[in-house]
This record gives C-alpha cells, structure tokens and sequence, in this order.
C-alpha cells in the first residue's frame, strides 16, 4: 500500500532513511533493493510465506478483548496476542519472509543481530527450518541477561557470536554484524530484525510485519462491525512490532497512533533511550534517522532495562511519523513498566515481555473515553525476562 507516510523511490521517509554504507556493501543492498519487491510479488512466494506463516508461525493471532483491564481503564482494549507465535513475539513473521527471500537470491549463509534475543530465536528458528548456516550476534551484556533465549538459539544449531565493545548491547551487536557482512559479501545474507539499516530493510522488513494491522482490520470488523480502532499502541526501540501494528493505518488520521519508548531511569536522568525526545538527526547503521548523540556527533550509549529498547535511534519510518506528528511518542521508565507488566499479569494472566510492558503503561498516561477501541500490540511474552522480573520484585526472597 502506497502512503504519504511510506517510502520512497529513493528509500526516504520525508527527509528520514536512505542507504550510507560502505562501498564493499553496495552490490549487496542493490542486489536486495533490485529484487525484494519482484520476490515479494511472485505468486509462489506470498504462497509459500503465507502457508508458513498459517502453519508455521500460528497465524493468525487473536485479537483479545481484555475485559478486566478495560473495566479497570472504563474503555474498550483488545490486545493483539504477537505473544502467541511460534518463538514467543512478533520477530518470527520478519525472518519467515526475509529467509525466502534470501534463498531466492541463492545465499547459504546467514547472519543477524539481536538485543533481547528473539529475533536471534527467530532467525535461528527459520535458519533450522530451511537447513542453512546461522550465525547470530548478541552484546555481551545481552547474552548474560537473556540467557534463556541464548540457548534456544544455540539449540536451534545457531552460532552465538558476543559483542565486546560499546556498551556490549545490541548497537554492538550490529557492528559486528555490519562487519561479517562486508567480510562475506558473496554468500551471507543479512537477516535484519527491526525496521532499520540502510534502504530496502526498513521498508522490506514493515511489509513483512504489516500482517499485523491486516489481522486487526479484518479481526475487528467482526468482532465490533468497523476496521479501524481508535487507537494502536506498540512499544517502539528500532521499531519493527510498531511498524507492522501501524502500517494498514498509516493514511487513517482517525486512528491514533502511540509509539511508546524507553525512558530508562528517566529522560533526564543519562541512562534513557528515548529517541524522539534526545535525538537528533544522523546517521546510523547506513540509515538517516534521529539518534540519540554527543554535540560531536558521538553515539551516546542508550539504557534501559529492556534489552530490546535500549537501541540509541529508531527506524526512519517512525522518525518519520514523529517529525510529521503522525504518531505521538510517549516515554515511560523502566519502574514504570515494570509496574504495568505486573498488573497485565495479574489482571489479564498473561506475563508481557518487558518491552510490550513499556505500551501497556500508556493507560495510566493517557485519559480514553469510554467507548474508544484502543488496541495494544502485545508484542512478545515475559518467559525470556522472568529472571529480570524476579530481581526487580524479589520473588525470590
């Protein structure tokens, strides 16, 4: 679907996007650029892609009426269950479509970069699945704190590849990423998890993900008689659960859209990764977006205690939709949404990874009439985070 608020045919977003990257990457992202859209149009592919994603994946995911939260909130909130795929979040509907497509461009091997580790578990899931070399890297700092989904990956038979340097998180892990790429130009195919990186990755990897608010249109139809909520909230670090929660809606101004980022221990506090309220526009991993930086133009290391938020800018789409006022950005600290998974878990009894948390916090932010349909993207479960759950609230003392 063509939108103002889409790409271009230059891979911009408004003034947000592009391709900078090194010469040695060049033939690689052309190669891509040239062939993503054919490969995605072909017949046999949306066949192929959307019988994995049927039977495979479990699509399509429920839209659940959460009648508990909603009485407590006075509205009306469904929550769009991402937590219920195969792998436990979104990331698997991205590397499902991106590893089609790169067998059809013949490569054999693949890599990818991961913060909390699900989109590690994801690619490493379809890499199994398709019988191809997977290489994964992970912060150092990521590896120790998501330490359950590092040996699922290794399970899957991925090779787990640390991140020393920076702030061994998953900025690092795209370097290091970035590098093997241009290492192994030939044979490796770049399998990226969120919607950044250089032109067609942000737009390639939305389109995989826009299943998302295609399910919600035709879910909601039948369950309230009308496709479009009011609003649609999803937790935003590079983006890709957000994109995928917001594409179909992208040119219906009456839906309201809430990009939900990490505040960490406060926007002011230095120890945040709020991109649209520190960042400024640069470049990072060879797109043009805003980035949270030094007055030089160093990359300042983001925190937060979700290990997939705490990514120092945001996809050029949602850099997009912030300068145009599109979306409304919301951040929230980290005590914050641990309160709110808390409360979904034991109001809902559904444990949220602590990114989705982040979302879930927007109701004691905002004020919804009563009769407003506010869909919020529960974009993973908390299996992955419960060790981090545990310290925060000391269950086990």
């Amino acid at each position: 679907m063509k939108t103002k608020y889409n790409v271009d045919e230059n891979g911009f977003y408004g003034q947000f996007g592009g391709a900078f990257i090194p010469e040695m990457l060049y033939p690689n992202v052309e190669e891509l650029k040239e062939n993503y859209l054919k490969i995605m149009d072909e017949p046999s592919f949306q066949e192929e892609f959307n019988d994995l994603l049927q039977q495979f994946v479990g699509r399509p995911t429920p839209l659940y009426f959460a009648k508990r939260l909603s009485k407590k909130y006075n509205t009306k909130i469904y929550l769009k269950r991402e937590d219920l795929c195969h792998t436990g979040a979104h990331k698997i509907n991205n590397t499902i479509g991106q590893i089609l497509v790169a067998k059809r461009l013949g490569k054999t091997r693949i890599i990818a970069e991961t913060g909390a580790g699900q989109h590690g578990v994801a690619t490493a899931t379809v890499c199994a699945l398709m019988g191809l070399e997977c290489i994964v890297y992970m912060g150092e700092v990521d590896i120790k704190r998501q330490a359950p989904n590092v040996a699922r990956m290794k399970m899957l038979g991925a090779e787990v590849r640390p991140a020393t340097s920076g702030s061994k998180t998953l900025k690092d892990a795209t370097n290091e990423a970035i590098r093997d790429w241009i290492n192994n130009p030939i044979d490796t195919f770049y399998i990226i998890g969120s919607v950044v990186g250089p032109h067609p990755y942000p737009d390639m990897v939305a389109r995989f993900q826009s299943v998302i608010s295609k399910e919600i249109k035709s879910q909601l139809l039948s369950q309230e008689g009308k496709e479009n909520p009011d609003y649609v909230i999803a937790c935003v670090g590079g983006g890709s659960n957000a994109a995928g929660a917001f594409y179909e809606f992208l040119d219906e101004e009456s839906v309201k859209l809430i990009a939900v980022e990490a505040a960490g221990h406060g926007v002011d506090s230095g120890e945040s990764a709020a991109t649209s309220v520190l960042g400024k526009i640069g470049i990072i991993h060879g797109s043009k977006t805003l980035l949270m930086q030094t007055e030089d133009g160093q990359i300042t290391e983001p925190y937060s205690i979700s290990a997939g938020l705490d990514y120092p800018g945001v996809g050029p789409l949602h850099a997009h939709l912030h300068d145009t006022k599109r979306a409304e950005f919301i951040a929230i600290t980290d005590s914050e949404a641990m309160q709110s998974g808390l409360e979904v878990s034991k109001t809902e009894g559904i444990i949220p990874a602590i990114e989705t948390a982040h979302a879930f916090s927007v109701l004691d932010k905002k004020q919804f009439q009563r009769n407003d349909i506010v869909i919020i993207n529960l974009s993973g479960r908390g299996d992955k985070d419960l060790n981090t759950y545990i310290d925060y609230f000391k269950f086990s003392e």
